[in-house]
């Protein structure tokens, strides 16, 4: 049933280019040919089993050597080949691989080092050169032990083991003309965790803009999930007999406008994303490339099922792990920027009175993968956000903030990563108490205002915006009179909340809830 599913999406843009670029390694194509993944400039992943792997002639004798190491090889009946090299420790000296077999394949100045997936939608997918006055940033930008490479754009119904258009993919070195156009939330990142680790540093930005989680996912992992099956695979047929059948409407309405000649601007109808495509065409031709971690930057197309989110992101880290088969890589997600959805609302309009947040449920099932997952860490940007643009600009302090985490996690360094993270909540007579973990040298309010963004409410589950004060360097005490038997606390909970908790370094605290009332994305 499944299969027939997805075999609806066969007609997809692309699909059938991407195909033909895997077919043609096999139609009488001889010579040894690497994966586009390994070119001149290539980063490869430190400290890992160095997989190494590529294309020839059925039965064919493949040698490869680098770093003064050397694998043999045969290919089988499909013409793949693949070896596996001693792990190699971070090195900045270029280095050469060489392949022979019918014919000598070499590249040339290849680091070792740590390699990054950059992964989700516009956010990560946002240029340098839209980012908040990138100019000096670009100027900037020749670094070269930090080294790019961008997947293209690309769909699939089945999993790919290449790119679409290999020739078009290849590893480039930062530099002005190369970080103009890549990712500015994965450049920060790669810059700042150059700079503090002293080794080459990979990223591999697969990103684009409006994807929902599930088309980043295999389908067996959605399969495997019984709710995300009923709900996500399951929908599907459906979705696309409604689409062929908005499409024949389209044409048929548009055929008559042209023989009466009349004007015809109804748009043509789409069909939308495929669960699994963008993971059969952008991520899998990536496996089992050596990987230190990921980076994440989505959620805003899940945030009105922001409930099936809590187990679809946790299945997606998950999957992705499986795939990869390197073991529980770090996995590091940015939390949802503050946006007021284009209401063009004041701050005194938005923060008139408390109110439920599909937005701020979908930061709680980012958060809920932190504490069902090892090594996942969330970067808040509380602080960065822009009212009315879903794209804040301000990209530099969220690379920022992921490479903090990726220091702390990663490479177990003693840095403030996370900002204040709730440890406790203890209603008392007329307040609760609130206590903080991760506050560095102790909370502090980012503005030296009042703290904000703090509301209350009682057994009748009705929410008043509370006073909040400090009692400690680690707690907070929360109250209003209006609530005079307090059994509940929300923070940040707003599309866009209007908040300053942070700790002594400046890292905000993420937005949170103490109650487990149903959410508004909660199925009934």
């Amino acid at each position: 049933m499944i299969s027939r599913v997805f075999s609806f999406s066969l007609a997809r843009t692309g699909f059938f280019a991407a195909v033909a670029g895997c077919l043609s390694h096999f139609s009488g194509q001889a010579e040894v040919q690497l994966h586009p993944l390994f070119t001149d400039h290539a980063v490869l992943q430190r400290d890992k089993p160095l997989r190494i792997w590529g294309w020839a002639a059925p039965g064919e004798a493949v040698k490869v050597d680098f770093g003064g190491k050397t694998a043999n090889t045969r290919t089988g009946d499909t013409g793949r080949w693949s070896v596996e090299l001693p792990a190699f420790p971070a090195n900045t000296s270029p280095g050469t691989l060489t392949v022979t077999g019918s014919n000598i394949v070499t590249r040339q100045d290849l680091l070792v080092g740590d390699v990054w997936l950059c992964s989700g939608q516009s956010n990560m997918e946002w240029p340098l050169s839209r980012s908040f006055q990138p100019a000096a940033d670009i100027e900037a930008g020749t670094l070269p032990n930090l080294r790019l490479f961008t997947v293209l754009k690309n769909r699939a119904s089945r999993p790919l083991d290449n790119f679409g258009k290999p020739a078009e993919h290849f590893w480039q070195k930062s530099g002005p003309g190369s970080v103009r156009d890549f990712s500015a939330v994965a450049y920060y990142f790669g810059r700042d965790m150059q700079s503090a680790l002293h080794v080459p540093i990979g990223l591999i930005n697969t990103s684009w803009g409006g994807s929902p989680a599930e088309v980043w996912m295999t389908e067996g992992m959605l399969r495997r999930n019984h709710v995300l099956d009923r709900d996500i695979l399951s929908s599907w047929p459906k979705q696309f007999r409604d689409y062929q059948r908005n499409l024949a409407n389209w044409e048929g309405e548009k055929a008559i406008a042209e023989k009466l000649k009349l004007p015809f601007n109804r748009p043509r109808p789409s069909l939308g994303w495929t669960p699994a495509e963008l993971f059969n065409a952008m991520v899998q031709p990536l496996v089992p490339y050596g990987v230190a971690g990921a980076i994440w930057y989505q959620g805003e197309s899940n945030a009105g099922r922001a409930f099936e989110y809590r187990s679809l992101f946790a299945d997606m880290i998950r999957n992705w792990r499986e795939e990869f088969g390197q073991g529980d890589f770090p996995f590091l997600a940015v939390q949802l920027a503050p946006w007021d959805k284009n209401r063009k609302r004041s701050l005194t309009e938005i923060t008139a009175t408390p109110v439920e947040s599909d937005w701020a449920e979908l930061r709680e099932a980012q958060n809920y993968a932190v504490t069902t997952l090892p090594h996942v860490g969330i970067a808040v940007i509380t602080d960065v956000g822009d009212k009315d643009d879903i794209h804040p600009s301000k990209k530099a302090p969220v690379g920022a903030r992921l490479a903090l985490l990726a220091q702390r996690i990663a490479h177990q360094r003693p840095v403030a990563a996370y900002g204040p993270v709730l440890r406790s909540a203890i209603p008392r007579e007329g307040h609760v108490n609130l206590t903080f973990g991760e506050t560095a040298k102790g909370l502090r309010s980012l503005d030296g205002g009042p703290l904000t963004g703090f509301a209350i409410a009682g057994e009748d589950r009705v929410w008043h915006w509370a006073e909040a004060t400090f009692q400690t360097a680690t707690t907070v005490k929360v109250s209003s009179p209006e609530v005079p038997r307090p059994v509940a606390v929300r923070y940040g909970w707003s599309d866009y909340p209007v908040v300053n908790l942070a700790d002594s370094t400046g890292l905000p605290a993420s937005p949170f809830r103490t109650d487990d009332w149903p959410m508004t994305t909660s199925r009934r």
